[in-house]
């Protein structure tokens, strides 16, 4: 039953299954472009290898649902932005990408 609860109360990506992959690089590279990040930097700060980001973008490999709740939660960091446009970029990207489970289970 603990398990169901948590599974409950983790944010979902919108689809059931993995983003598709064009969906995948314009998530990686929108979010790289809006933060003015390289590669490398996003790498770094998602604790994976530079090679791992060009895959996602090239589409030779999928984000880790790990790495996805990582970007799920940059994003919402941005979205509290006081710069405006990253603010509203961020938001976009979070309500095309991920959707909250509404369910408030305790």
């Amino acid at each position: 039953m603990a398990r169901l609860i948590l599974f409950l109360r983790v944010p979902m990506v919108k689809k059931t299954t993995a983003l598709g992959q064009p969906e995948v690089r314009h998530l990686i590279r929108e979010l790289r472009h809006i933060t003015g990040l390289s590669q490398e930097q996003f790498a770094a700060m998602l604790g994976v290898a530079f090679s791992t980001i060009n895959r996602w973008e090239n589409g030779h490999m999928q984000p880790s649902p790990l790495a996805l709740k990582q970007i799920q939660m940059i994003l919402k960091d941005l979205s509290g932005s006081p710069a405006a446009k990253l603010q509203e970029r961020s938001q976009i990207l979070l309500n095309q990408y991920f959707t909250e489970m509404e369910s408030d289970v305790q």
